[in-house]
């Protein structure tokens, strides 16, 4: 594949260091479901950004997939659920999400806080 997404260079940056998130960019980078990827990928991507940064669910979703649009609404499910267990956190302007409210909109993914200090 020539043509690359930046998330799935970014994702195969974060494999090939070795730190952290590699093996979850291991597992979004392998075939396997496209529910396994997606999680993976939301991982690594936050992981690899840190928490004073986040990411999308459309670069879990790009970085998986050239068709990405038809993951998108799973990639956010996902990020939702990855939120309950407090893996991630989800923010909206700024703030943070409940993961079991009600929302809409463009939303981004983080590591907790926690979890970088």
């Amino acid at each position: 594949m020539t043509d690359r997404s930046a998330p799935r260079r970014e994702l195969e940056r974060i494999r090939d260091g070795g730190g952290p998130g590699a093996d979850q960019g291991r597992i979004a980078l392998t075939a396997g479901t496209a529910e396994d990827r997606l999680r993976a990928a939301i991982l690594a991507l936050a992981t690899g950004r840190g928490a004073n940064s986040s990411t999308c669910p459309s670069d879990a979703a790009r970085a998986v997939a050239a068709e990405w649009r038809p993951l998108l609404p799973q990639a956010r499910e996902l990020a939702r659920s990855l939120a309950r267990t407090g893996r991630v956190e989800l923010t909206q302007r700024g703030h943070t999400l409940d993961p079991d409210g009600e929302w809409r909109g463009p939303i981004r993914i983080r590591l907790p806080r926690s979890a970088s200090e």
